[in-house]
């Protein structure tokens, strides 16, 4: 849990959840297509753009979860029930576990309960911040669906993507501007990693943080977690548990073989009929067909698993007649390789576009929360879901946020900054700012169109003569109003440098809230607002995001 000093999950509750503390936002909405950072499609699936609709199921508003309810519900099996408690139970038998966790873990054997999952790789230290806003975004989402169904169970779920192998994605935080980088020597599914090599980090990392009480409970934190468990998968576990835990956040790993004994009927669909493959290709067509404007996320394969056995995450492909794994000497026949599966379900690794389809098989599930990659991505997927019959879970953007000190708002003030400036790119936040402070006007619009009448004029006369002489005045007209055009660029750079102090001021503020011209949530690790509000950075989060509130939140403390 996000205390100090470090208590256990079981402590921290019988404390409260967040132990007194209060932290008061001011919080600011932007339309998230205002914002510049969100693809064509994201903005016509949040504006239920008629082009969109056929490609997910129901829109993420509060009223339509009844009725996902009750699709879930006849579709999932009874008998998965027993097994996924056992599976997660067992999973999570060596963390110290809250009351709230412990009592949603044992809710999951009901008919009566339902999960709302989020997922990410197994980042260093949870990686950027949006890790939080997305965790905070299921957690919220239960809260509201209990509200709205009180006779129902609602679970929030975080999916670890244990069996992913890029490493170089996973293997960094950024902390007060400084890369956090942990090398290490390994292959295949980044949760089998050993967490040797992570010593050296912890012991530089104290320095970073400081003396305070918080500063040493991060530095603790990330020791038992990374020195205290010897997979990444596990330290990863502990972290998220300890972070999130007095929040009844359920942590689940699908590299489980009898959570995958559960989907051996999509191992074979996609792998032995291409299911994945045909259905994928068959919504990317329709998105042709129809000239739609949006880009592919990800391109399906004819196979969507790899093999995966330790140090061994290869793709596998079917040539010459039998199935083979990629950089290796494996090869099966369809009869051994159903075997295969049969027998070591474990060993098959879906994909981005089957591992979808593999959560929502083995869990009660209503909504999938993610960024906007993957939502784009799952919107390419609904009709694999129909071909497996399985529901196509409701698909909500997580929530986005910029956190923002007192101080920085106030400096905005100063400047006279409106919100919706800060979000555009450096060049043109400056150039607009600069016209609107400005003494004078730098805007030679007028002037074109006083220069085009008179174009125009003689336009006019120079259509009675040849063509020579009519493409002359055109080549005139085109020179000048690029003249103009040229003109005020220089206005615009002469007054940057007389204004020099206040753009200065005003890059520098955009660049402390947009880190490397990116969205804070991306560039930032948690600890640096840890290091500032200590537990009242969850209390703020959980307060003031609403997850069915589809706008960016600017929550200035």
């Amino acid at each position: 849990m996000l205390t100090y000093p470090p208590k256990t999950a079981i402590e921290w509750e019988r404390n409260s959840i967040f132990g007194g503390i209060t932290i008061i936002m001011k919080v600011d909405k932007i339309p998230y297509c205002d914002t510049g950072y969100f693809s064509s499609l994201i903005c016509d699936y949040l504006d239920q753009h008629k082009d969109v609709r056929p490609f997910y199921n129901r829109f993420p508003k509060l009223e339509e979860y009844a009725a996902q309810i009750e699709e879930k519900a006849a579709s999932y099996p009874t008998s998965y029930r027993p097994i996924l408690q056992e599976a997660v139970e067992k999973q999570n038998e060596t963390l110290t576990l809250s009351k709230t966790t412990q009592k949603n873990i044992e809710s999951l054997g009901s008919d009566s309960t339902f999960t709302v999952v989020t997922g990410h790789q197994l980042n260093l230290f949870t990686g950027p911040l949006y890790v939080f806003y997305k965790i905070i975004s299921v957690v919220n989402l239960c809260a509201q669906l209990k509200k709205a169904h009180p006779k129902k169970n609602f679970v929030p779920v975080f999916w670890m993507a244990t069996e992913d192998h890029d490493f170089e994605e996973i293997n960094h935080f950024t902390l007060h501007g400084k890369k956090w980088v942990w090398n290490a020597d390994s292959s295949g599914a980044v949760g089998h990693f050993k967490t040797n090599g992570l010593e050296k980090l912890g012991e530089r990392l104290p320095d970073e943080l400081g003396t305070s009480e918080k500063g040493q409970y991060l530095a603790s934190l990330f020791k038992k977690a990374y020195e205290d468990h010897d997979s990444l998968t596990a330290a990863t576990r502990y972290l998220a548990n300890e972070l999130f835990g007095s929040l009844g956040l359920v942590i689940i790993d699908g590299d489980d073989k009898k959570l995958k004994e559960l989907s051996i009927p999509l191992m074979e669909g996609d792998i032995l009929k291409q299911t994945g493959f045909k259905n994928v290709n068959d919504t990317l067509a329709k998105w042709k067909a129809k000239n739609l404007p949006y880009k592919v996320q990800v391109n399906p394969r004819e196979i969507n698993y790899f093999y995966l056995i330790p140090g061994l995450r290869e793709r596998m492909v079917f040539t010459d007649g039998e199935y083979q794994v990629l950089n290796s000497d494996l090869r099966f026949s369809q009869a051994e390789l159903k075997k295969e599966i049969a027998e070591h379900p474990e060993r098959f690794s879906p994909n981005v576009i089957m591992r979808p389809v593999y959560q929502e098989c083995i869990l009660p599930n209503l909504c999938y929360i993610g960024g906007g990659g993957e939502i784009a991505y799952w919107l390419q997927l609904k009709s694999t879901f129909e071909a497996f019959d399985i529901p196509l879970p409701v698909l909500l953007l997580r929530n986005s946020a910029l956190l923002m000190s007192e101080k920085q708002g106030n400096k905005l003030e100063k400047l006279q900054i409106e919100l919706p400036d800060i979000f555009l790119d450096t060049n043109r936040f400056i150039n607009k700012k600069v016209r609107e402070i400005s003494n004078i006007i730098i805007d030679f619009n007028p002037q074109k169109e006083v220069l085009q009448e008179q174009f125009k004029n003689l336009l006019d006369l120079a259509t009675q003569t040849d063509a020579s002489f009519l493409g002359a005045v055109k080549a005139q007209e085109r020179k000048q109003v690029k003249g103009l055009e040229h003109l005020e660029k220089r206005l615009l750079k002469a007054q940057k440098r007389k204004l020099k102090d206040q753009v200065e001021r005003m890059t520098e503020i955009q660049q402390a809230l947009f880190p490397n011209g990116s969205l804070q949530e991306r560039q930032v690790n948690f600890s640096q607002f840890y290091l500032e509000l200590g537990e009242g950075l969850l209390q703020g989060l959980q307060k003031n995001l609403d997850p069915l509130d589809l706008r960016f939140t600017v929550l200035r403390y």
